[in-house]
């Protein structure tokens, strides 16, 4: 069992510097129950009636409210609703509205791919994939910030993250902060894209407007954004990822090659 005491958290996975030294912000009830909810076996009652719902049922009800209207939309009340069931009767199952996003994010997150390889492609896959969970899912970005609960397919995904630099000589916390790293870039880039189907254009455009006859203030900018219409647009996440990866590969040399 994860003692979420014992964890410093910040985005989609952990981040280890200085945890105990961080000043503590009091606990929550709702982080204790929604830990429960997510990595403990729910009982069935053994008295009244039997329960007619599944903790995955009314997170789907959750996510689906999320994806159509953002997560502001999403109340104990509409989905009640939409699983057909009074509020008091949702109450059964989940607590509060803190404990109902927990389950939210872990489904949307869903399991992590399962990858081969060497570490390089499966890290590259692995940020892909979880771009895609956040382009699917964009509210998902802004509910995994800070310390909170955290249910088993998110920490699966860091398991994933660090199993594939097992062996290339990293320590074990180095792992973590490239799983941190990564989740930034994605995490950034996501945030982008979920304002605008193609952002880097949509920016550039912009830039380049405001630009357009203050050349010689900033003639470099200018010159950049005139060739974005000769390169390809939206890449900043391979080049990102790209880039991350080329100093995990220095790193990863520096310790594997001989004295």
């Amino acid at each position: 069992m994860i003692a979420p005491s014992k964890l410093c958290l910040t985005d989609t996975v952990y981040y280890r510097h200085s945890c105990d030294r961080l000043p503590r912000s009091p606990v929550p009830p709702s982080f204790d129950a929604a830990t429960a909810l997510l990595w403990e076996p729910q009982s069935v009652p053994r008295r009244g009636p039997r329960p007619g719902l599944t903790l995955d049922a009314v997170a789907r009800a959750g996510v689906e409210i999320a994806d159509a209207d953002g997560l502001a939309a999403v109340t104990m009340q509409r989905v009640a609703a939409s699983l057909g069931v009074t509020k008091m009767a949702l109450y059964r199952y989940v607590p509060g509205k803190d404990e109902l996003v927990a389950l939210m994010v872990d489904r949307a997150v869903g399991e992590p791919p399962e990858l081969d390889g060497d570490w390089r492609p499966r890290l590259r896959g692995w940020a892909h994939a979880l771009f895609e969970r956040f382009w699917h899912h964009p509210w998902a970005i802004a509910a995994t910030v800070g310390a909170r609960p955290v249910g088993p397919n998110e920490v699966g995904w860091l398991d994933v993250a660090v199993t594939a630099l097992d062996g290339t000589g990293l320590r074990g916390a180095e792992m973590l902060d490239v799983a941190v790293t990564l989740t930034g870039h994605v995490r950034g880039i996501a945030q982008q894209a979920a304002s605008a189907r193609h952002p880097e254009e949509a920016l550039a455009s912009t830039l380049a407007a405001l630009v357009a006859g203050r050349r010689d203030r900033m003639p470099v900018l200018a010159a950049a954004l005139e060739s974005v219409a000769d390169d390809e647009r939206d890449n900043a996440l391979d080049f990102g990822l790209d880039r991350i990866l080329d100093g995990v590969a220095l790193l990863i040399t520096s310790r594997t090659r001989p004295e």
